[in-house]
């Protein structure tokens, strides 16, 4: 079992965004940033060396975690082992525009801890939750895939996100 805490979830207090007119004030439009995107990158550190690990993922909005699958061992694992805390981030790239010398994005920056699941219908509800995410024919790969076996086989992490900002850069920003 674990505890959901009410924590401020855009916290535009932790630094700042310099530029103002880019944070995303609005929490639907930063949750659904990191509901639509096909990856997200973490960025993890142990032993003051960081490492960043770029990861397929489903995003359970309503718990608000995110649920990624990853083999037992590896480096990855590795490092969470020794520090649990992450920074990630989910990013729209909207495109370089030609002569402007700028870039339009939309990005979610969150931070969160990572448990690893070994409550099997935990498991279960989170490869469901991705597979619904990344294919088009879900049902097929739940009935095929998702089999007693594979599931008690595969590890599962689950970030429990405490801090969660976005940014965007809506139109062409030419600077001087």
């Amino acid at each position: 079992m674990h505890y959901i805490f009410i924590l401020p979830i855009l916290d535009l207090s932790m630094r700042g965004i310099r530029r103002k007119e880019k944070a995303i004030t609005d929490e639907k439009i930063v949750k659904k940033i990191l509901s639509k995107v096909a990856y997200i990158t973490l960025a993890l550190c142990k032993d003051n060396q960081p490492y960043l690990v770029s990861l397929s993922h489903g995003y359970d909005p309503n718990k608000n975690c995110i649920y990624f699958h990853c083999a037992s061992e590896g480096k990855k694992i590795d490092y969470l082992k020794e520090n649990n805390v992450v920074w990630g981030q989910a990013i729209i790239d909207k495109g370089y525009i030609q002569g402007s010398c700028d870039h339009l994005y939309a990005t979610t920056q969150f931070k969160g801890k990572v448990t690893f699941i070994t409550d099997f219908e935990e498991k279960k509800e989170a490869l469901t939750n991705m597979v619904h995410k990344l294919d088009n024919k879900p049902d097929e790969v739940i009935y095929k895939q998702l089999t007693q076996q594979s599931i008690t086989k595969i590890s599962v992490g689950r970030i429990d996100i405490e801090y969660m900002s976005g940014k965007e850069a809506k139109d062409t920003v030419i600077s001087l």
